[in-house]
């Protein structure tokens, strides 16, 4: 964001008189400001802009499972059975004619065909071709689920592709979507964060690409709608805890003390951020007696515990994030965000993506059923993928058991349940390869304006002046609501 142009749009009357050596009437105004103050300690902490939501929503709450990395569409949710017959054999030039590859597989003589080691079925009701192999949980949760199988993106690099996911754009520094979210729509609780995020371990022997906090960073926006990271540990969040020697009592004066400086300087310079601060301090004040009740697990009904798996009660893990996601979302928190890393196999694909899914399975099945359970999945977005997909030619040396997949951006598969979405459908088409789409394409900001349309918001009205344009999530080309994935 920049300072110069928040302090001008948030300057008062009262900073331009005062600031002009017109002083007149201060004690007065300071009275007004008491009350003010006194009546923004009744409202909401997180309110929504004035006119928000645009429409009626059918999600209030967003979970979005990221698995960083990017998951082979073509062993997990891409169902291409008739690659059977290409084992070994090169990839048809007629297939990837006029496409990148990455320079990782760019100089191969060979590209061939990797057929899925695993076996798909049919699920559920609706009939879904889904691998039990990998997802044995998840597959029987197919009739509340939306599968998109023909997502792409720009990116074809981890770093700038993760960024556009999340942001709408590869280039750093623009708000996330959960940011945006929590800035449009806040939150309705007063003592957590609109928007938290977890960081979970992913297995030993992964190759885990690095995320950078920019897939929650606020951007231009003001820096109170950046994702608040929840880490494991004794210590979920930094410094939260009162040293040795403060108590509650003592933390109090001392942020009331803070506060009066600070407030001292909001009206003399009228930069913003000093207010995002003050309200930054606070909040971290209320989380110490909300965030210990948050993660504590003992009050939990134990079946429901058991659900999620036996890495549940060790915070840090994939399933005591996802646990704990339900909760936030249960307490109002407006959007929640589960990044696992490890989802990159460029060789040993079939051990590692093994790894990955038992990781990672039952406890995205539970948070489903759990969510329905609380009766909280007709109001909660659910969003799972990666961000892109691999190649069906294999990297490197390849036998039936063992091969990896170098990125393919062209298409992809991600799912979505609740909130709005049809559930036990399949949305979009790929060819026999999995390597070009055949029918209904979406794009990866076509779907973030899904996602915001499901939390009542149109993404063409949705803009924060910044650099002399109107920013929006989904950028400013054309992108379109997929109404084919909507109940």
């Amino acid at each position: 964001m920049n300072p110069l142009i928040e302090r001008l749009q948030h300057l008062s009357r009262r900073q331009f008189f005062g600031t002009s050596g017109l002083s007149a009437g201060g004690i007065a105004m300071a009275l007004l400001g008491g009350q003010a103050r006194a009546a923004e300690a009744k409202r909401r902490e997180h309110p929504p802009l004035p006119g928000f939501p645009h429409h009626k929503p059918t999600a209030k709450a967003l979970i979005y499972l990221h698995m960083n990395g990017a998951p082979s569409q073509i062993d997990t949710w891409d169902y291409k059975p008739k690659l059977v017959d290409h084992l070994g054999k090169d990839l048809p030039d007629s297939v990837r004619l006029g496409q990148r590859l990455t320079t990782m597989t760019s100089g191969q003589g060979k590209f061939p065909v990797a057929p899925s080691k695993f076996k798909f079925e049919r699920s559920g009701k609706c009939g879904t071709w889904a691998n039990p192999e990998l997802f044995p949980h998840t597959s029987k949760m197919v009739d509340d689920i939306c599968l998109i199988r023909s997502v792409h993106t720009n990116a074809i690099n981890h770093d700038p592709a993760c960024t556009f996911v999340m942001t709408g754009s590869e280039v750093p520094g623009k708000a996330s979507i959960g940011s945006w979210l929590a800035y449009g729509l806040g939150s309705e609780n007063n003592d957590l964060p609109a928007f938290v995020v977890f960081t979970p371990r992913f297995p030993a022997g992964s190759n885990g690409q690095a995320i950078f906090s920019r897939m929650w960073a606020s951007g231009f926006l003001p820096t109170k709608y950046t994702g608040v990271a929840l880490r494991a540990g004794a210590d979920p969040v930094l410094y939260l805890k009162n040293p040795d020697g403060v108590d509650r009592t003592d933390r109090r004066a001392m942020l009331d003390s803070l506060s009066q400086l600070n407030e001292m300087t909001a009206e003399k310079f009228g930069d913003p951020e000093t207010r995002t601060r003050m309200a930054q301090y606070e909040m971290a004040f209320r989380m110490q007696t909300s965030v210990p009740d948050l993660v504590d697990l003992t009050k939990e009904d134990k079946k429901v515990i058991e659900s999620y798996g036996p890495e549940v009660n060790k915070p840090g893990s994939f399933a005591h994030s996802a646990i704990v996601a339900r909760k936030l979302v249960e307490r109002g928190v407006r959007v929640v965000q589960i990044l696992h890393r490890g989802w990159d196999q460029h060789g040993n694909l079939p051990k590692e993506i093994g790894n990955q899914c038992k990781d990672t399975d039952q406890p995205t099945a539970a948070l489903l059923a759990d969510l329905k359970r609380v009766g909280l999945l007709d109001s909660t977005l659910v969003v799972w993928g990666g961000e892109f997909g691999r190649t069906v030619y294999s990297q490197g040396g390849i036998s039936k058991d063992s091969y990896g997949r170098d990125h393919h951006p062209r298409c992809f598969s991600m799912w979505m349940a609740g909130g709005g979405v049809k559930p036990g459908t399949v949305y979009g088409e790929t060819d026999d390869f999995s390597y070009n789409i055949t029918k209904d394409p979406v794009h990866l900001n076509d779907l973030n304006a899904t996602i915001l349309h499901c939390m009542g918001i149109d993404h063409e009205k949705f803009t924060y002046k910044f650099q002399g344009l109107d920013q929006r999530l989904t950028g400013v080309e054309e992108a379109n609501v997929v109404k084919g994935v909507l109940g």
